[in-house]
């Protein structure tokens, strides 16, 4: 019997890091294992997605994320919730999803999220992850960080998130940005259960 489809939540908040947001989207929705993808942009990613990228508003906002349609890259599997509805079926624990991954994740999540406080669809649904026991990958973006900062991130990882910051790699001998990116992308899509092919592996004989 085949396994069934799995149900993933993409969250991307006021931080830098437009191109992860990006990359993610692509591969969530490139993957044939991922039935169904629930992205909230928060009112500060759309800010500094207007300032990284130049693309301004929640008007067709999916598909200038994905670009230029290509063949295996399903777009309606896609479904944007308003940064206010709290009221969506991920904010729900009867509601099924596998994880959540929220990429970039700002300071201002990071502390709503470890202290339950849960008033908006990103805060909520994190919530929801960490009462029903589900992965929950916060990839924060900040630096320096101060001692707030550190304590928020102990207490989300106390409570099961998985605190993945946003570091570049260099081993793989990255050439663009969308390189770095895209392994970062490949990383925390490992650590959710879904390895990329195309992913680098240190000290694999051969490399695709």
């Amino acid at each position: 019997m085949d396994k069934p489809l799995q149900v993933f939540t993409l969250a991307v908040t006021g931080a830098s890091g437009s191109v992860l947001a990006f990359e993610m989207l692509r591969a969530l929705a490139a993957d044939e294992r991922v039935g169904r993808v629930h992205l909230i942009i928060s009112p500060g990613a759309l800010r500094v997605l207007a300032e990284e990228t130049g693309k301004n508003g929640r008007k067709s906002l999916i598909e200038k994320m994905l670009g230029p349609a290509t063949p295996g890259r399903n777009q309606t599997k896609i479904t944007q919730h308003a940064h206010e509805d709290i009221g969506a079926p991920i904010a729900s624990g009867s509601y099924p999803c596998d994880a959540m991954i929220v990429l970039p994740c700002s300071m201002g999540t990071l502390a709503g999220i470890a202290h339950g406080m849960a008033g908006n669809l990103v805060e909520r649904a994190a919530d929801v992850c960490l009462k029903e026991k589900r992965r929950l990958v916060l990839c924060v973006r900040e630096t320096p960080l101060n001692l707030i900062h550190i304590r928020n991130m102990a207490a989300a990882a106390e409570a099961g998130a998985t605190i993945f910051p946003v570091i570049p790699a260099f081993y793989n001998q990255p050439k663009t940005t969308e390189d770095m990116a895209r392994n970062l992308v490949h990383r925390v899509l490992q650590h959710v259960g879904l390895p990329q092919p195309n992913a680098f592996i240190w000290g694999a004989t051969s490399q695709p």
